[in-house]
């Protein structure tokens, strides 16, 4: 591997990991650590006159360190219809493959500090016929942080999603808690439990935001003498 970062994987679609790894971005941007962001897969796009955009990929982009990485780069494989990303790959007669990801990373890597690598979904999400998300981060081999959408269930989502983080071989350097549901009972008492248990410190607790800001998750990103976020 030609350069560092960390892989961002979610307890399941939708619990906020692009905008956390926007913040991890930042984060790490304040330490002095030319940064960029990667979504290497990507599904619910929008067509335009450059072909397939996806929010998220363009959300780490903006985030990213200057010059900001090309498109293709961050977000090789794009598709429009908002489904898994192996169906909506044989959709469009295309085969997701881990080679071309792994050399986009690669390219990212030689001109930045730190990678930070959105993943799709969740860690077991397929990406083809044979391969998941989790294979994608090995391939990449990166240190894991777990974004917890906090909500009913949270709690076994997040213990199975560290059990198969950490049977993959791969770190799991800490977690975030993303208050997504502002309605959510025991909300201390739920990261607290989860605390106790799960086998990484917990980096970060983002509140419930009416708009989402970078900059105001990196505030809430804990840093120590110990922290899992310094290289």
């Amino acid at each position: 591997m030609t350069g560092r970062g960390f892989f961002v994987t979610g307890t399941d679609t939708d619990v906020g990991k692009t905008w956390i790894a926007a913040g991890l971005i930042r984060s790490l941007q304040r330490a002095g650590l030319r940064t960029v962001g990667m979504k290497p897969v990507s599904c619910g796009c929008v067509e335009t006159a450059s072909g397939p955009r996806n929010e998220d990929a363009l959300i780490l982009i903006r985030h990213s360190s200057e010059p900001p990485p090309p498109y293709e780069r961050v977000n090789r494989y794009a598709f429009v219809p908002p489904m898994a990303p192996h169906l909506a790959a044989a959709a469009a007669g295309v085969t997701i493959e881990l080679a071309p990801i792994r050399r986009d990373f690669e390219d990212l890597a030689s001109g930045a500090d730190a990678v930070v690598v959105e993943g799709a979904g969740g860690w077991y999400v397929p990406l083809n016929e044979r391969e998941t998300v989790a294979d994608l981060a090995r391939a990449l081999a990166l240190p894991i942080v777990l974004v917890v959408g906090i909500r009913l269930g949270c709690l076994n989502h997040a213990l199975l999603s560290a059990a198969a983080i950490r049977s993959s071989g791969l770190v799991l350097a800490g977690w975030m808690a993303n208050l997504i549901d502002p309605h959510a009972l025991l909300i201390e008492q739920n990261i607290e439990s989860l605390r106790m248990r799960l086998p990484a410190p917990l980096l970060g607790t983002v509140p419930h935001m009416a708009a989402l800001d970078a900059e105001r998750i990196a505030d809430g990103v804990t840093r120590t003498g110990s922290d899992p976020l310094t290289f």
